[in-house]
């Protein structure tokens, strides 16, 4: 089933908001001085023991999740390690907003839809954001993603504490982050799957955050990252208001045109824009006239945007511009909104769930593994259609699984 691959981009979020304010400029020491340097992991988990006791973990603990662990070397490895996949834009837009993301985001939002009204009477933050981050982080819970994809947190934090000297400290500090989570029993070390980073839960969130922010939202005496959504969402609500400045009663921004001699300008209301020229690109009004925003252009000709606080709120859970107009993007569809009304340069449209489903079964039917046919445009599917292309020579071999590749299968190969 290619749902356990339908989220590459936990990994490559995680290498961005996980560890970007604390491993910035990292350089891994490599070859034999490197490995002379440090332990044996075995040796290194018994004298880390009395690091983990000076900072309150019971003998108990320590050898209940320790003990017997092998070290992943996942987190070393991505560290060093580049994307696979050079996405254009309108690629990523178009691979994370799926008819299948957007069908199950609306679904989530009608079965919770008492959670997200009281969030957004607590927190102010809009129930659309809080479907958007879900959606792109653990694909709203999905049981696979979280059995197949994910990994166990404790051998991938104990690897990274273990041998990533650089940023050591850090490691060892989420380490034992992940170790309290476990002695409050919050959750199992055997519930505890995550990414390779350590991030985890419904909204991928690393220990730290959990145990400073977290909230037991649904009253069970427990602040928990998996089961239920609620304490997951409300932590997630307390981030962005708390660290990212959200603002209760303010979308996030929207689609405009903007006229070319306007430049791109700084910060300005919604209504100093509009007698600038500026229209939304759907036609309709502004909805908070004095509201404060600031233009953006992703990509030259492409659609614009103008963008406001709660824009940057969102922006301080993960680095990438991308990925947050990705998020909140997906958010509006999941509330009804409707796709962007301007086209990037050299785009296609998003291919519907039953031509990625088509996709899929075409290039199985050729000998190449997707991992399923269910609709999800996952890495299982990314790397089928790299080799695809590969293997005909076209290029790039960017692994999109887009309408034009479907009407070249359906040409035959």
């Amino acid at each position: 089933m290619n749902a356990s691959r339908s989220t590459p981009e936990l990994g490559r979020r995680a290498s961005l908001k996980a560890i970007a304010g604390a491993i910035a400029g990292v350089m891994l020491p490599r070859g034999a001085d490197a490995k002379a340097a440090r332990p044996a992991f075995d040796q290194w988990i018994a004298a880390f023991r009395a690091t983990a006791l000076a900072h309150g973990i019971s003998a108990e603990t320590y050898s209940r999740v320790m003990t017997g662990l092998s070290p992943d070397s996942t987190g070393l490895e991505a560290i060093r390690s580049q994307p696979e996949f050079n996405e254009q834009l309108w690629q990523y837009l178009n691979r994370r907003i799926s008819e299948w993301r957007i069908m199950a985001g609306r679904d989530k939002a009608r079965q919770y839809a008492p959670l997200f009204a009281r969030i957004e009477k607590d927190f102010g933050v809009e129930r659309s954001v809080m479907l958007g981050v879900w959606g792109v982080e653990s694909a709203f819970g999905d049981p696979a993603v979280q059995q197949r994809h994910m990994r166990p947190v404790f051998p991938a934090l104990a690897t990274l504490a273990w041998g990533e000297p650089r940023r050591r400290r850090y490691w060892e500090q989420e380490l034992i982050n992940a170790l309290i989570i476990v002695q409050r029993g919050w959750a199992t070390p055997g519930e505890m799957n995550g990414s390779w980073a350590g991030a985890m839960g419904h909204t991928q969130w690393m220990p730290e955050v959990w145990l400073h922010l977290g909230i037991d939202y649904d009253g069970d005496g427990k602040i928990s990252p998996f089961g239920p959504p609620d304490d997951a969402l409300a932590t997630t609500a307390r981030y962005f208001v708390e660290r990212g400045g959200y603002r209760r009663g303010e979308h996030w921004g929207c689609e405009v045109r903007l006229p070319l001699k306007l430049g791109r300008g700084g910060s300005r209301s919604y209504a100093a824009w509009q007698a600038a020229g500026v229209t939304r690109a759907d036609g309709e009004a502004f909805p908070h006239p004095q509201v404060k925003a600031r233009p953006w252009v992703p990509v030259p000709g492409g659609p614009a945007f103008l963008i406001g606080q709660n824009f940057y709120a969102v922006h301080s859970y993960n680095p990438s511009m991308n990925y947050t107009l990705a998020l909140l993007h997906l958010g509006d569809r999941c509330v009804g909104g409707e796709a962007l009304v301007q086209k990037f340069p050299g785009s296609e449209r998003a291919p519907t769930l039953a031509e990625v489903q088509e996709i899929q079964r075409r290039l199985t039917a050729l000998g190449y593994d997707t991992g399923g046919a269910d609709g999800r445009m996952g890495s299982d599917t990314m790397v089928a259609v790299r080799n695809f292309q590969r293997k005909l020579g076209i290029e790039p071999a960017d692994g999109y699984a887009g309408v034009k590749l479907l009407q070249r299968l359906r040409q035959g190969s």
